[in-house]
């Protein structure tokens, strides 16, 4: 997700920046045809971008597996399978076989690929420059591009949509200029709610009980019971952009930012967010320390994570938001003023946390279960985003 909401020719500066990437060349040729019987050649794969290509590494050995060259900025996510991630590319979304350590021909051509959600059995994928909404089935990836829903909004924007259980698909309103909030659609395409209530509207996270939450520049937007509610926080300003959410809690973690002339602001707190009491709860930070939005993520229990600047990953109690540890990981860093530029980053599955550290060109493996770095890998260039297979289930 991206770190801060931008507006107008910014807005297309950034796009363009973000999305240098080439989805051509790798030093490990093409990937074999959909449906070939090749076995995956890697355990648990991690996604590693830097500047010119993805390291795929053994997340159990945590050794590098395979060196994908692509040229640019690259960002990636995962596709929602155990062996695929997504790649966003200038000419659109790409399919990575990170087990096999080879790019395939599955593809979502479009300008200024966006957001990649994973919901239950749905990966749903936001083209931001032409409004594009492909939602399907991920585990179908292997065998080639997945027949699925798609949907185009009014107008492109830099959004996000979200699929439910029963069909519902949730997607944001806006235009190139400024975003404003969401509707929700049944499973035949017929518009059942609406919000306007949700300015600056950004990114993502789905809570226990298929609660959807929408980051507002005051607020959350809720999609709860077939009807949208707004969680306003106490101050005009208070941008929540990125945001985590786990099944195995009602609560949302997100960012919380209270300046909005700042050209780099470093948060000192965060918001929890209720979804069964509609209530947003801000919790300092330690003193001192900071944290970017590639900093947020939910362990397996649902407890709060949060890379911090001291080069902590701090656990929280998403109920009554206290810091229950905080687990050195990685040493001390700021935030670079630009975006693109790597920052330690952190990827969650399961019982680990990864965690890059492009000051050493490292990679480390946290057990969540003993608050102990498991193992590191040396990178022969600097890390910049991280993530992996993640199945849907």
């Amino acid at each position: 997700m991206r770190h801060r909401g931008i507006s107008g020719a910014a807005a297309l500066v950034a796009a363009t920046l973000a999305l240098t990437a080439c989805a051509s060349g790798s030093d490990e040729g093409t990937a074999p045809p959909a449906g070939s019987s090749a076995a995956p050649s890697v355990k648990e794969p991690v996604a590693i971008t830097y500047d010119g290509g993805i390291f795929v590494l053994d997340g159990e050995a945590l050794k590098v597996a395979h060196n994908v060259t692509l040229p640019g900025f690259n960002r990636v996510n995962p596709a929602g399978n155990d062996t695929g991630v997504f790649v966003s590319t200038e000419s659109g979304f790409q399919v990575l076989d990170a087990a096999a350590g080879k790019m395939t021909d599955v593809s979502y051509p479009g300008a200024k690929p966006g957001h990649v959600v994973r919901h239950g059995d749905r990966t749903i994928l936001f083209t931001d420059g032409t409004g594009e909404v492909h939602s399907f089935d991920p585990e179908k990836l292997t065998d080639g591009k997945p027949e699925g829903r798609t949907y185009k909004t009014a107008q492109p924007h830099h959004g996000v949509a979200v699929e439910l259980a029963d069909g519902t698909l949730v997607v944001t309103l806006g235009t190139e200029e400024s975003r404003s909030g969401a509707i929700a659609l049944d499973k035949d395409g017929k518009e059942i709610a609406r919000s306007e209530e949700c300015p600056g509207v950004h990114g993502e996270a789905v809570a226990q009980g298929e609660v959807v939450g929408l980051g507002c520049n005051d607020g959350v937007l809720l999609f709860k019971n077939g009807a949208f509610v707004k969680v306003k926080s106490d101050r005009a300003y208070s941008r929540i952009g990125n945001q985590a959410g786990s099944e195995a809690s009602p609560v949302l973690l997100g960012d919380y930012k209270i300046e909005p002339d700042a050209e780099l602001e470093n948060p000192g707190q965060f918001a929890l967010i209720d979804t069964t009491t509609n209530s947003l709860k801000v919790v300092p930070m330690p003193e001192g320390v900071s944290y970017s939005f590639r900093s947020l993520g939910r362990g397996p229990k649902g407890e709060g994570l949060i890379l911090g600047t001291d080069g902590k990953l701090h656990v929280i109690d998403p109920v009554s938001g206290k810091l229950t540890t905080s687990w050195p990981v990685v040493g001390a860093w700021k935030e670079p003023m630009e975006w693109q530029e790597p920052r330690p980053a952190l990827f969650v599955r399961g019982d680990d946390a990864y965690v890059t550290e492009p000051a050493t060109k490292k990679v480390h493996r946290l057990d969540l279960t003993t608050g102990t770095v498991a193992g590191s890998v040396t990178l022969d260039a600097t890390p910049n985003e991280i993530s992996g297979t993640l199945s849907a289930h």
